[in-house]
């Protein structure tokens, strides 16, 4: 079975929880609401299932190769990438003056998830185009931005992010490629870059590298690092391509999964210095990245949400024609397939909630980014932005993981049979792995949620949040039936506990780090359990509204049905994690290190 977009549980989301038509009020997304939702999408669909899925297989079989310099990607990419620039999906978010759609966040979002369920390694390329397209609109110049803007939100060129070389991974401070300035303005660029996701291909003629880099004299760490822009083609003043820069590909990884992707090693300069342009101003390369990581890092949650979909379409497949043993009920004489088991719904189901749940948490955040960056009245824009920020390290961290977890529960209820290539259940596992590490590790995702999002505002920003949940746990008491109220019962524990854990966070930080970040991965994964429940817990509610109306029962039922699900066998999870952060720090610590 191929992939089918979950269009109608995504609109379900934009609609009720994102509220979509909220959006459309905003200044420049009058033309997008629920109608160019629902078009949008069913659009995405057609492209996604009949041009991107096919071909996802055949990048794992046939992976992008690598020969004296030059990378050949995997056959049909090619032209599905050619397809994919002609339809203006590169575009869609991005601003009209460069040739963009201009759509909200929100729609993107959704459309981004079905270009990573229907083939992960190809919606890499765009996803790093994005990074580049945010940082140049942010920080980049009208000189820049006319060269390279255009060519970039069309499609027609793409993006690369460079951070990581061989000594500096997530430590950046000992980032040491060099930038030597020029008379003319421009830099010399020298160094070595890896784990270049897309830094080498023949999808299009050129390619635009944002690259981390030193200026002579600049001062050591973090502090002393700059942006430029350095095209693998320079580009003539009437916009066509001129001579090769100087940065060439040296090689490319052989990797666990994502193998059409190409993960280049870039070696910039060995043949005088490749030109490169600043990205706004010397030493603030850092910041304007930022701009770019951050980006991703919402990208690479949903590529979690989207794998874990994928995996979960196959495995429901998988499960309703697999004969296997009678029913423990004694409901069937014979064999039965397998989704008549018991365990096997559990898997399921686990995978439905986990994976539903993660989407509305991404589409409600991708709403607040959109009131926050668009809104005309500031005090709409900062809590949004405060919940948005707040949300991203929670997106990123939780729905990769949760995407290791969904997959692997895609192999085991294929059985023996998933352990085997050519069923394509493994293919989904092992492209999920790379999700919790790059963008930043999950221990990274939780650094930033304990300093950054936690202990530096005091937990204002979690606690304004616990107390929207609060909110929700109120209207599902006052619905009254046997689902809300369990429902309510299982979210109230949950942030109760999730505010127990804030307020260690805040207190402890500065006093005892070490007990905080212990515990900071298990915070993480308690805060986006909790969104996640609570996002369920709301579909909860406008579902049974709906069913009261006569709308679409059975949709709703099942709505109903796994926010009960992911309440009694998620939610329940997180008092245990409160505790483990609240009283295990001093295990994990204590063991002498020649003791490992």
């Amino acid at each position: 079975m191929s992939y089918v977009a979950p269009v109608k549980d995504m609109m379900f989301a934009i609609q009720y929880l994102a509220d979509i038509e909220q959006v459309a009020k905003i200044p420049g997304f009058e033309d997008a609401g629920l109608d160019t939702a629902q078009a949008v999408l069913e659009e995405a669909a057609k492209f996604n299932e009949g041009v991107l899925a096919p071909l996802n297989w055949e990048g794992d079989k046939y992976p992008s190769s690598w020969h004296d310099g030059k990378v050949t990607a995997t056959p049909g990419f090619k032209e599905a990438h050619r397809q994919f620039a002609e339809a203006g999906w590169q575009g869609l978010q991005h601003p009209t003056e460069f040739g963009g759609q201009g759509l909200p966040k929100t729609i993107g979002a959704a459309v981004g998830e079905m270009q990573n369920s229907a083939n992960m390694s190809f919606a890499l390329c765009p996803l790093l185009s994005d990074g580049a397209i945010e940082a140049l609109l942010t920080a980049g110049s009208d000189e820049l931005n006319a060269v390279y803007l255009e060519k970039l939100v069309s499609g027609q060129w793409t993006g690369t992010m460079n951070l990581t070389e061989p000594q500096a991974g997530s430590d950046l401070a000992m980032v040491r490629s060099r930038a030597e300035p020029q008379p003319d303005g421009s830099y010399k660029i020298s160094g070595t870059k890896i784990f270049i996701t897309w830094g080498e291909h023949d999808l299009t003629d050129n390619i635009v590298h944002l690259v981390l880099a030193r200026v002579s004299g600049a001062p050591e760490g973090v502090k002393g690092i700059s942006l430029f822009v350095v095209p693998k083609f320079m580009v003539n003043a009437d916009g066509s391509l001129g001579a090769r820069n100087d940065v060439h590909c040296v090689s490319i990884e052989h990797k666990l999964g994502i193998k059409a992707s190409p993960t280049a090693v870039l070696q910039f300069g060995d043949k005088g210095g490749a030109v490169g342009y600043l990205v706004g101003q010397e030493n603030r390369g850092l910041e304007y990245m930022f701009i770019m990581m951050n980006a991703a890092r919402f990208g690479v949650g949903v590529q979690g949400i989207a794998i874990a979909e994928r995996a979960y379409q196959k495995a429901v497949n998988f499960a309703r024609e697999r004969v296997q043993s009678r029913p423990v009920d004694g409901s069937m004489a014979a064999s039965a397939p397998i989704i008549h088991h018991p365990d096997v719904k559990r898997m399921l189901m686990t995978m439905r909630a986990t994976v539903q749940g993660c989407r509305s948490m991404a589409l409600v955040a991708a709403a607040a980014y959109d009131a926050a960056h668009h809104h005309p009245d500031p005090d709409v824009r900062k809590p949004n932005q405060a919940f948005y920020e707040f949300m991203v390290p929670l997106i990123k961290g939780y729905s990769t993981e949760m995407s290791l977890e969904v997959t692997s529960l895609g192999v085991q209820v294929h059985g023996g049979m998933g352990f085997i290539e050519e069923t394509g259940a493994a293919q989904y596992y092992r492209d999920a792995k790379i999700l919790t590490i790059y963008e930043g590790t999950t221990a990274i995702q939780a650094n930033d949620l304990v300093g950054r999002k936690t202990a530096r505002d005091g937990g204002q920003s979690a606690k304004a949040i616990a107390g929207q949940v609060e909110r929700t746990e109120a209207e599902l008491t006052a619905n009254g039936s046997a689902d809300a109220l369990a429902v309510a019962k299982r979210l109230k524990a949950a942030r109760e506990a999730f505010v127990h854990v804030v307020d260690f966070v805040v207190g402890n930080t500065k006093a005892s780090p070490n007990a905080v970040f212990a515990g900071s991965v298990p915070y993480l994964m308690l805060s986006g359990n909790l969104m996640a429940g609570w996002q369920l817990a709301r579909a909860l509610l406008v579902a049974q509204a709906q069913i009261a109306a006569g709308n679409d029962v059975a949709f709703m039922q099942a709505k109903i049905v796994t926010a009960r699900f992911y309440a009694d066998h998620m939610l329940t999870k997180v008092p245990g994690l409160r505790d483990a952060v609240l009283e295990g720090s001093q295990s994990v610590t204590a063991l002498a290190l020649d003791a490992f």
